[in-house]
């Protein structure tokens, strides 16, 4: 995947929002206010920060090279994903992994408006 495919995938998902609120060189995607996935348009090579469980991003960064801790974020909850180094599937699928953990913190009359959403479009 590249930058704009990503962003695409993002704003697929039901609800999400697009802003710069750190500058013109960070994409931030939203769902409800919170922020589910980074991009820094200045990073070195193409990548996305996501959020995930700290024991699931501590196994995914000692399994695959193309993840790490991300570069300017809480390194427990945070991953840079570098989409050189991941396949297309495997890059969508943590994508909405992050958008699902974030919505899942949501309170619940929010989450239930997305979740009724993701069913009608199943």
């Amino acid at each position: 995947m590249n930058i704009e495919e990503v962003r695409e995938y993002a704003l697929s998902l039901p609800g999400t929002t697009e802003d710069q609120a750190y500058g013109e060189d960070w994409v931030l995607f939203r769902i409800e206010g919170k922020i589910f996935l980074h991009i820094w348009l200045e990073a070195p090579a193409p990548s996305c920060a996501i959020k995930l469980p700290p024991e699931q991003g501590q196994v995914l960064r000692i399994r695959y090279t193309g993840i790490r801790p991300a570069y300017h974020l809480n390194k427990t909850h945070w991953n840079d994903i570098l989409l050189n180094e991941i396949d297309d599937g495997m890059a969508k699928s943590l994508i909405t992994e992050s958008y699902k953990l974030v919505l899942s913190k949501l309170p619940k009359r929010l989450r239930e408006k997305y979740i009724n959403k993701q069913r009608t479009n199943s």
